[in-house]
């Protein structure tokens, strides 16, 4: 029999649609944003996972909304632990909770939430002295830490089936930097996690020379003044935009159209409102997790991904570094109509074939 203790944070996501970039102390802004709730819905396809992968679990969770109700939502099977937990909920929430866990020596702590979250739990375990393992169900914006699952219906099937840990990093940004296109990741600690090759990669910053490539996609978006583009976040896509001459966000994403700026750090409804009848996403993939969709540019939602093509672009370097390309939009079958080999634009004509996994 294996102890699970299943923690959700309720707000962690509710940025990224809504072009935030996080959600520390930005719950309201979010809110005013016509933000949803992004967590319960990934943890809940994480339960279901779980539940479907294994029936030889005891499962422990926190009142609703930190556990209770998702449980309840997927038909599984939970014990209630700690105190009643009013919204909006707090850091001494999560350490509240996770201390019952604790006190009930349970054998994994599966958490739903972002890398704000997963500083939360394992410093809360940490300063207990445990050694408790952790798996995190990714619903954050931004997502560096590798404690992760690629996915929430993974980290459900890891947290049933894992054979045994390893020390991984957890790594976070300051937000208002962040949104400010400046980041700067710190090492907040190292916590044991179930080894299996569906647990992400820490992201790695940098990804090498792109002059070429920037030079070339930027010509062409020139020639085609009937295309909307729509550029999403990172180093790769600020160089293009730098090259086409727009004051373009670095880290948010931006609607380009016949050399004007249509939308400039835009949100998923700003970004639906100025697509046309043609319509190109251009992104690129986090380096070392290979992420194209679903990390840090949830703005760009499978609406917004349904009516437009995709071009993926990289460093040669990036990619050496990168082996697969990753999908976690949120809806399964935008996710699927993009996987499979694609080809990643590496230069002037260069083109480089990825699966899509």
């Amino acid at each position: 029999m294996r102890t699970i203790g299943f923690l959700l944070n309720p707000i962690a996501g509710m940025g990224g649609r809504v072009g935030l970039k996080g959600t520390d102390g930005m719950v309201a802004e979010a809110r005013e944003r016509g933000a949803e709730p992004r967590a319960p819905g990934r943890a809940a396809t994480a339960l279901e996972a779980l539940c479907a992968e294994s029936e030889d679990i005891e499962l422990y969770t926190a009142a609703e909304p930190m556990g209770g109700g998702v449980a309840e939502s997927v038909g599984a099977s939970a014990q209630l632990v700690g105190a009643e937990i009013e919204a909006p909920t707090t850091v001494e929430d999560t350490r509240r909770v996770l201390e019952a866990f604790l006190d009930r020596e349970v054998d994994l702590v599966l958490f739903a939430g972002g890398d704000g979250t997963a500083v939360d739990v394992a410093t809360t375990i940490s300063e207990a002295g445990a050694e408790t393992p952790i798996l995190g169900v990714p619903a954050g914006v931004k997502i560096y830490s590798s404690v992760f699952a690629v996915t929430p219906r993974a980290a459900g099937r890891i947290a049933a089936r894992y054979e045994r840990v390893e020390p991984r990093e957890i790594n976070d940004i300051d937000e208002a930097s962040y949104r400010d296109g400046e980041v700067t990741t710190e090492l907040r600690g190292i916590a044991r996690v179930p080894v299996a090759e569906a647990v992400q990669s820490a992201k790695q910053v940098g990804g090498g020379t792109v002059e070429q490539l920037t030079t070339a996609v930027a010509a062409e978006m020139r020639e085609q003044p009937e295309v909307t583009y729509v550029l999403g976040p990172g180093s790769t896509l600020a160089a293009i935009k730098g090259e086409l001459g727009i004051d373009g966000t670095p880290l948010g994403v931006d609607v380009w159209r016949d050399g004007k700026t249509l939308a400039r750090d835009a949100g998923e409804t700003a970004i639906l409102g100025e697509l046309g009848e043609k319509n190109v996403v251009i992104v690129s993939p986090i380096g070392g997790q290979g992420f194209v969709f679903g990390r840090g540019n949830q703005q760009i939602s499978p609406q917004v991904l349904e009516r437009a093509t995709v071009e993926v672009v990289a460093s040669r370097q990036k990619l050496e570094s990168t082996g697969v390309l990753r999908v976690d939009t949120g809806d399964g079958d935008v996710d699927d109509s993009l996987r499979g080999w694609r080809r990643v634009r590496v230069g002037s004509f260069e083109r480089r074939l990825l699966e899509v996994v």
